[in-house]
């Protein structure tokens, strides 16, 4: 007599689903070093270093009438403070940043984005966008429309907590 039970699925093999995830995380870290050396290829004509470009746009993001202090700076790039202090002073040597005291604490020091720095802001994001682009070319735009998708899948994942 013939059994009318379904049959079990076959489990997944784990070694299996194992190695297929470690390769996938060594793609992923190729492409994201890829990716850093030709950001770095296309930035290098600007004169910027990534670290330097990424407190520009951290000083960007703050509102003009209260620019952010150096401590605000280290807290938002998880550096120590000494690390703030020799990108600013890079970027102030290249007239991207200013140091203005605060009108409400003299001992504060704020840095705030000069017109040279909002310009040199500009460069990077298309230098970032021909990146982005070289990195993209080999794709159709159907390939693109379902990695956007996979990427904002994982970016939207919230971050586990710390312990």
């Amino acid at each position: 007599m013939s059994s009318t039970a379904p049959e079990a699925a076959p489990e997944a093999d784990p070694a299996a689903a194992s190695d297929a995830d470690r390769l996938l995380a060594e793609q992923l870290l190729r492409l994201t070093r890829r990716l850093h050396r030709i950001q770095k290829r296309h930035m290098m004509p600007i004169g910027i270093t990534p670290a330097q470009s990424r407190l520009l746009r951290v000083v960007a993001h703050y509102d003009r009438e209260r620019p952010p202090r150096m401590a605000d700076l280290a807290a938002r790039l998880e550096v120590v403070p000494r690390a703030v202090t020799t990108l600013v002073d890079g970027l102030e040597a290249a007239d991207c940043v200013r140091r203005v005291p605060d009108p409400a604490n003299r001992r504060v020091t704020r840095i705030e984005l000069t017109d040279t720095g909002r310009a040199t802001l500009r460069r990077l994001r298309n230098a970032r966008t021909d990146a982005a682009e070289e990195i993209l070319a080999p794709l159709t735009a159907d390939q693109r429309e379902v990695l956007g998708g996979l990427l904002s899948a994982l970016s939207d994942v919230p971050p586990e907590p710390s312990c």
